[in-house]
């Protein structure tokens, strides 16, 4: 049974998951967009809603810039979180819901289902 378990699994160790989270984090963060499958798309939406909220809290303190970057640090690429920092102004308006899962057709090698992921 699977009571109480969340997060999917993506038929990886959990060393591999969070690498795989960490880099499509960093690279969503960088470039605005990605593309992915449906399933990593979703789970990338949930952490990356929680990782925003946690650094606007602390911008909204008068955090110093360091210690936002040591708050979310261990989630993302350093390159990420100062991109994040400085881009902070873009989801002040926004209290959730930062990024937006558009499906796509789906991959013509092994008909995964494909998804977009981007900054609303």
């Amino acid at each position: 049974m699977k009571h109480q378990k969340k997060g999917r699994q993506f038929g990886r160790v959990r060393n591999q998951r969070k690498a795989l989270m960490r880099t499509m984090l960093g690279s969503l963060i960088l470039n605005g967009r990605i593309v992915t499958t449906e399933a990593k798309a979703k789970e990338l939406k949930s952490v990356i809603d929680r990782i925003i909220t946690k650094a606007k809290r602390a911008h909204s303190v008068g955090a110093p810039q360091y210690v936002i970057v040591r708050k979310i640090q261990k989630d993302i690429p350093l390159v990420a979180v100062r991109a994040l920092v400085a881009d902070m102004d873009r989801f002040a308006n926004r209290t959730s819901g930062y990024t937006r899962v558009v499906k796509m057709t789906p991959r013509n090698s092994d008909r995964a289902k494909m998804a977009l992921i981007e900054f609303v």
